[in-house]
């Protein structure tokens, strides 16, 4: 879909200061990042993307995968989530994310890459700040696979 690879470019440009002294993030002759892998979010079951928007103002996208960065089980995972920058500290990110969970109920895991220290503290707020979720850990695996804190989480109705 053009519209999230228009926006991965904007995405990739805010993420390319945790790719400094590294070949990721940089620029491809026509001066654009390099296209987004985005197939299998069209054809996976249990793979989605969609678009966050605020009062009626497209404001960023989001990615839904069943991969795990734990190696546990999960029923879902935030592949990617964006929110421009001018939409950012209102509430708009955490009410996406909320939104998205609660159409997903169940088990899941949003892994957060250890530099982006500030994608840590919206995700500890944005979960652990309603009774929805249940069974939080905040995993710190540092491996092949992933370096970074991993939040894992049950999603479901609001507890009393």
């Amino acid at each position: 879909m053009p519209i999230i690879q228009n926006l991965i470019q904007l995405y990739t440009h805010d993420f390319s200061e945790f790719w400094a002294g590294t070949s990721k993030g940089d620029l491809l002759p026509d001066g654009r990042f390099a296209a987004y892998p985005l197939d299998e979010y069209w054809t996976r079951p249990r793979w989605s993307a969609g678009f966050i928007v605020s009062d009626g103002i497209l404001a960023g996208f989001v990615l839904i995968n069943d991969r795990a960065h734990s190696g546990e089980p999960v029923d879902r995972n935030v592949g990617e989530f964006f929110v421009l920058r001018k939409h950012r500290g209102h509430g708009v990110g955490r009410l996406a994310a909320r939104a998205v969970f609660s159409q997903h109920p169940g088990s899941w895991e949003v892994a957060v890459a250890r530099k982006n220290v500030r994608a840590r503290e919206f995700w500890r707020k944005a979960i652990c700040g309603t009774a929805h979720a249940t069974d939080v850990l905040e995993l710190d695996l540092e491996n092949d696979k992933w370096n970074g804190p991993v939040f894992r989480f049950n999603w479901g109705p609001a507890r009393a």
